[in-house]
């Protein structure tokens, strides 16, 4: 075990498990972690490349993907808008980019779960709730976006990034064997006639036979759902009796559920789900818990974002209500006033009594 910083932590299961290239572009919260990994990668046979802005880290972290090696990127929220258009590109080329926001806040779970890039595409999405959990799900993020074919994205958040905990980072095994990177550019064909060409339209080259467009797009919608019926990861608690279920997501998540455990043991009927993907979303998960429930709250950092997953998966059993908000410190990259434990008991037992919520607490520090 070694206390390490959450970037740290993150960088190193990178390397644990295989990432031999990594491109971004310096913004907080990600920052840090793009500084581990200068430190590290060249220690350990790889690369790492303080791009000129995210648009060039996407673009080299492609080129890599290409080769067949294990390649990631990275940036804020912010950073990864710029990235959209190569990451549908990446997606529909079926290249296992893993991607890292550390994000500000959890404003960007529509950019996360949607997109804004074109065409017919999801990311994975894995939403660590702190540094142990992150070391695990860093490694799994490399192992699925091999074995799918697809850009696997780790939702961290400044906590994650800043916190330090004692951890083990050593390489996880996992279970199912990966295909062969059959389709790699490694220059082994060229002049052969038979070289390949990895092409987001599904293209191949010239005497190689190729599905076209259509089939090539119905194959990736098809892997999709795949995706969507096998790789859902959810953690609940309490809710077989529950009148009251609170959803919540990543390091939020880990504060609502010591909550709930907490209002448990003073008897009070709480239960909570915490998605661990946010795509594929734990829709079944949600609905059972919501099966007899009285009402459901979600706890999020933002307006409110993942309160229409929760409805797509309650689907009128019980009213769904935000009991989080927008609460930043006066940078408006860090943690507000809201993460925290007392006032989260108290906007969860107002929902749970019906009682008016508590006015959302301000942060007194500003510019």
């Amino acid at each position: 075990m070694k206390l390490m910083e959450g970037s740290e932590a993150i960088a190193e299961a990178a390397i644990a498990a295989g990432c031999q290239f990594f491109a971004g572009y310096p913004m907080t919260p990600f920052t840090e972690l793009l500084e581990h990994f200068a430190k590290r990668l060249p220690d350990e046979g790889g690369v790492c490349i303080n791009a000129e802005s995210e648009l060039e880290a996407v673009g080299m972290a492609w080129g890599a993907l290409a080769t067949g090696a294990r390649a990631a990127t990275g940036s804020t929220g912010q950073g990864l808008s710029l990235m959209q258009e190569s990451f549908s590109e990446i997606t529909l080329a079926e290249l296992p980019l893993v991607i890292f926001n550390m994000a500000r806040g959890q404003q960007d779970y529509y950019q996360s779960t949607r997109g804004g890039g074109h065409g017919d595409y999801r990311h994975i999405v894995l939403a660590p709730m702190d540094i142990p959990e992150a070391v695990e799900l860093t490694q799994l993020a490399f192992h699925l976006a091999d074995k799918w074919r697809n850009p696997v994205l780790v939702y961290g958040d400044y906590l994650l990034a800043h916190t330090h905990e004692a951890v083990n980072v050593s390489p996880i095994s996992f279970d199912g064997e990966l295909p062969a990177k059959d389709w790699a550019l490694d220059g082994s064909l060229g002049g052969t006639g038979q070289s390949r060409l990895v092409s987001p339209l599904g293209f191949e080259k010239t005497g190689r036979e190729s599905p076209g467009i259509e089939a090539h797009l119905r194959g990736i919608s098809a892997k999709h759902a795949e995706i969507s019926a096998t790789e859902v990861r959810v953690e609940s608690g309490y809710c077989d009796d529950a009148e009251t279920v609170i959803v919540a997501f990543g390091p939020p998540g880990k504060f609502v559920r010591y909550v709930v455990t907490q209002l448990r043991a003073e008897g009070e009927k709480i239960g909570y789900v915490r998605p661990i993907t946010l795509w594929p979303f734990p829709t079944e998960a949600v609905a059972a818990a919501a099966d007899g429930a009285t009402r459901v709250g979600v706890f999020e950092l933002c307006a409110g974002q993942m309160i229409d997953d929760v409805r797509l998966g309650v689907l009128g059993r019980a009213p769904v209500i935000g009991i989080g908000g927008i609460s930043t410190d006066g940078s408006g990259f860090g943690v507000g006033p809201l993460l925290d434990v007392e006032i989260i008991r108290d906007r969860v037992l107002a929902l749970h009594r019906d009682l008016p919520l508590p006015s959302l607490p301000d942060n007194d520090r500003s510019f």
